[in-house]
């Protein structure tokens, strides 16, 4: 719901920073590796019951992940980074909850099994659409430039990544975050579709 609002904000600095990396020779799928390689380390964090950690490696993973696109930017964008970012994002998207799961199965495994289900809805409309909108030429730049169609939706990467930091934070908390954000997405996912249906249908 905010990606669009923050990418204004947001895309400038991280452009600068992008042109730097460029002109030292950085590769935006090596950017890419190792911000996944951080986010794999908050899980990991997390799992071990060091949430400030956690809390540290999830800020860098998402600051990779802006990087490696404005490198795409400043040199040359293909498939293939396109298909590692959101997919290497899936899988962090995934881990986090799981993470959180391991460290406290009983207070919990429930509502991150909630909320990873979730996330399949919605990731499942999201990515279905794009699929469908690259075979009919489909394009938009709403949320920025991307790989792929980008459906808005109410839970986006935004406010992804401030439940996750806030679940660091205060990590007692999380059982009513799930939840909530779990909710959140559902109708997120049912919008994502209604939207997708309309457009295919018009198209």
């Amino acid at each position: 719901m905010f990606d669009a609002r923050i990418r204004p904000l947001i895309d400038p600095p991280l452009n600068r920073v992008g042109h730097l990396l460029a002109r030292a020779g950085v590769s935006p799928n090596a950017v890419t590796l190792f911000g996944f390689a951080i986010g794999i380390g908050a899980a990991v964090a997390i799992a071990s019951g060091f949430f400030l950690l956690g809390f540290v490696l999830i800020a860098l993973n998402r600051l990779a992940d802006g990087l490696d696109g404005a490198l795409a930017r400043a040199t040359q964008k293909t498939d293939l980074g396109g298909y590692l970012d959101i997919t290497l994002d899936f899988f962090f998207y995934g881990a986090i909850p799981l993470a959180f799961a391991i460290q406290d199965p009983a207070a919990n495994a429930l509502p991150a099994a909630a909320l990873l289900c979730s996330f399949y809805a919605n990731g499942s409309a999201f990515l279905a659409f794009a699929i469908m909108a690259e075979r009919r030429g489909l394009s938009t730049d709403k949320q920025g430039a991307k790989s792929l169609y980008y459906l808005g939706g109410l839970a986006e990467g935004t406010e992804t990544i401030a439940l996750f930091l806030l679940m660091a934070l205060f990590p007692s908390w999380f059982a009513l975050l799930a939840w909530a954000f779990a909710a959140v997405c559902f109708v997120s996912a049912v919008a994502r579709v209604m939207i997708g249906v309309k457009s295919l249908d018009r198209h």
